[in-house]
């Protein structure tokens, strides 16, 4: 098992290091403080496990969480932080990957055990959404939700992208629609779209998850159990579960990760 260990702070990153050869004695433990050259070693000579202090100078952790994604979709992150506005009940729980400074031993060994975080399901969502991999929507027992038109479910999916900013009818068009002329057909079908889209939640009781306005909307992101606004609050079971890949069935998609840069 080769780890990783990455933190600015001299003294906070010997003690990381040196619980994490404590609990792992037969691993290879490297230890940075930049993380360019943290970023450089895993793309140079793999990496298993990171731990990764969130707030540095330059780069954050998860910044630099996502970057060793796409070397390794499947490494695993752990983050570390000085910062009790992370502590609470996911992480008590040992699901969100989180580590309180001044690292301890027996956390690092509690840590290293479940590899594999798993994202305990939000209370009173009304929907889950999947956007690492395909865009998929499901209600909360995990039944998928039909949507009778492919471009419905991708105005609902661009209102996800948007993460509650509201989004005008020009603005939809212009995103699914790329340089077709915004003329009154197209305003028709998109209102004949949208109408579906509403359908569709509506269907499983989910309409409260669009909010809607004179000519624009937004998703309520309240009631939505959302693997990509997960990764943004730093829940490291969903950037465990990043593998590189976001709506990966929608062109304008592409550019979204150059947000987390």
């Amino acid at each position: 098992m080769r780890i990783l260990c990455l933190d600015d702070e001299r003294l906070a990153l010997k003690m990381l290091v040196n619980c994490v050869k404590k609990v792992k004695p037969d691993a290879e433990v490297e230890a940075f403080g930049d993380q360019d050259e943290l970023i450089a070693d895993a793309k140079g000579n793999g990496c298993d496990v990171a731990f990764l202090d969130i707030h540095m100078r330059g780069m954050t952790g998860v910044q630099v969480a996502k970057k060793l994604k796409e070397i390794n979709p499947k490494l695993n992150i752990i983050f570390v932080t000085g910062f009790s506005e992370y502590k609470g009940e996911a992480m008590d729980m040992k699901a969100s990957g989180y580590i309180m400074k001044p690292v301890t031993k027996e956390e690092v060994a509690q840590e290293l055990e479940e590899l594999r975080f798993p994202i305990v399901p939000k209370k009173d969502a009304i929907l889950k959404v999947q956007c690492f991999g395909n865009f998929d929507v499901f209600t909360p027992d995990g039944k998928p939700v039909h949507f009778d038109r492919s471009r419905a479910k991708e105005i609902f999916a661009y209102l996800v992208h948007r993460h509650g900013s509201s989004c005008s009818s020009r603005e939809i068009a212009a995103a699914l629609f790329e340089d077709e002329p915004y003329d009154k057909k197209q305003q028709s079908y998109l209102q004949t779209l949208i109408a579906v889209m509403m359908k569709s939640l509506k269907a499983v009781g989910a309409e409260a998850a669009v909010n809607k306005d004179y000519n624009s909307m937004s998703v309520n992101t309240k009631v939505l159990d959302c693997d990509y606004y997960r990764f943004a609050e730093l829940d490291a079971g969903a950037v465990n579960a990043y593998s590189n890949e976001y709506m990966s069935q929608y062109y304008w998609a592409e550019f979204m990760t150059d947000d987390w840069e």
